[in-house]
C-alpha cells in the first residue's frame, strides 16, 4: 500500500503546491490566494514535502530489503 501511497501523495503535494506557489507570487490570478505571501510559503513548503515523498519512495524501492 505505501509502494503507492508515498508517490501519489507526493505528486499530489508538488502539483498542488505549485498552484499555490504561483498563485501567491501572483502569477496565476482569479483567486484570494493571489498575491498573499502566506500561500506562497504554504506552496513551497508543499512542494519541499512532495518531492521529499517521491524521493523516499524511489530510494525505498531501490534498496534491497531482507
Amino acid at each position: 500500500m505505501t509502494k503507492i501511497l508515498f508517490p501519489v501523495v507526493g505528486v499530489v503535494l508538488v502539483l498542488v503546491g505549485l498552484v499555490w506557489t504561483l498563485q501567491g507570487a501572483n502569477v496565476i490570478g482569479g483567486s484570494f490566494m493571489t498575491g498573499s505571501r502566506l500561500w506562497l510559503v504554504i506552496g513551497v513548503v508543499c512542494v519541499i514535502a512532495g518531492v521529499a515523498l517521491v524521493a523516499r519512495a524511489i530510494s525505498a524501492r531501490r534498496t534491497p530489503r531482507d
